[in-house]
């Protein structure tokens, strides 16, 4: 079966996360991928392969014949989708792009003026959406390039590799992957996550990130007889969002640039809850956004009385750098791999976080990989073909001794 043909059985389950629950995973319906992924990797021939009580995927490849002493690596990828956009009934397609438009259907066009990089694809196989949901390469595709690669060494008993360990997670689209994990069975020195975009990526460099609730309490009137009694949440709500820089948010910056991002919002005059995510490489610059959303509850809460404005800010995860570059030779195995493929490696920071993130800081050091697709979390989302069958190759490269 080949990498694009996996892809297309993963992405018929539907998988989205969900932040507002508690449960492990937080969505049941995670659990009939992962069952499918344990059972295919057994009849592959993986071992100590296990579906656990939380969702997780566990294998491994054991070394090859002489080689039982090298040292042990492994590859993860999530199997949820971003509850952003709806992961339920996926209708992917093929089409040859032409470096132009792509007409989604329903009405939906991914145009070449607002992603200009569409040009880097001319004459490539992508999969695309019916423009209705999110196409799951994040990271369904992760998830394909990982199990095609093992596949791949198990056709090859002559390749030269160690251990092997594979995962496949649950929730890194909430932020709660590495929950749970079982560094135990998992076994290895280091790992990668199969988890990002363009082919070529190497990511070691991450956002750290909190997320913050505002909760904006008002005193509804009816509005015949509300003067100097009304205090409105919607109103004070606008003001808060007003007082943050309008130039500090994702639609404004790049690279190593942070923001505040206020991704929800919901209520009445009487109650308001708007959602925040924040997010910078720097950690200092991170505590400073945290100190301005402090700074704006207290005005209000002065301005309007005290309890207007409820902040409740918890942090998310870490920028995983600090722990990548004691070891950097994973870094350069990774380059070597690609190289070797004939790909130039370019080393980018992650405007968002992975599982590796959270996995570095628990002692498993674990750079990120790109995936070959793009535009994740909307109905735009794709895949490169020729991109996937590149990053089995790469992913068997990086196994190889």
């Amino acid at each position: 079966m080949t990498v694009d043909e996996r892809f297309l059985r993963y992405v018929a389950f539907e998988t989205t996360s969900d932040e507002n629950s508690e449960s492990t995973p937080s969505t049941a319906c995670q659990l009939p991928l992962a069952d499918f992924l344990a059972e295919e990797l057994k009849a592959l021939g993986l071992e100590g392969v296990r579906r656990d009580e939380y969702g997780r995927v566990y294998a491994f490849l054991p070394a090859a014949p002489g080689c039982e002493d090298a040292v042990s690596i492994g590859f993860i990828a999530h199997m949820d989708t971003s509850p952003a956009v709806s992961g339920k009934d996926i209708k992917p397609r093929r089409i040859v792009c032409d470096g132009g438009d792509i007409a989604l259907g329903n009405g939906v066009v991914t145009h070449l003026a607002d992603f200009p990089f569409l040009a880097s694809y001319a004459g490539q196989e992508l999969i695309v959406t019916d423009g209705t949901t999110l196409l799951g390469a994040d990271d369904k595709a992760g998830v394909a390039e990982i199990v095609s690669a093992m596949e791949y060494l198990l056709a090859h008993p002559e390749i030269r590799h160690g251990r092997i360990a594979v995962a496949f997670t649950p929730d890194e689209e909430v932020g709660r992957g590495p929950e749970h994990f079982d560094f135990a069975a998992f076994g290895a020195a280091y790992a990668y996550t199969v988890d990002g975009g363009t082919l070529g990526e190497i990511e070691y460099e991450n956002f750290n990130a909190a997320a913050a609730k505002v909760t904006v309490h008002g005193v509804n009137i009816h509005p015949g007889s509300a003067k100097n009694k009304m205090k409105n949440a919607v109103l004070i709500a606008t003001e808060f969002i007003s007082l943050l820089p309008a130039a500090e948010t994702p639609s404004h910056t790049e690279g190593y640039e942070g923001f505040y991002h206020a991704s929800e919002i919901a209520g009445n005059e009487t109650l308001v809850e708007i959602r925040y995510i924040l997010r910078d490489h720097d950690a200092d610059k991170l505590e400073a956004r945290k100190a301005m959303l402090q700074r704006a509850a207290a005005f209000l809460n002065e301005k309007y009385g005290a309890g207007s404005i409820e902040l409740a800010i918890r942090d998310q995860y870490r920028n995983m750098k600090e722990k990548i570059l004691p070891v950097m030779y994973v870094i350069d195995r990774a380059k070597t791999a690609m190289e070797k493929a004939g790909i130039t490696p370019h080393i980018v920071p992650i405007r968002g976080g992975t599982d590796g993130a959270q996995l570095s800081f628990q002692g498993l050091p674990c750079p990120n990989l790109s995936t070959g697709g793009e535009n994740f979390h909307g109905v735009h989302e794709f895949v490169s073909v020729p991109a996937m069958h590149k990053m089995v190759e790469i992913l068997v490269n990086i196994a190889s001794l």
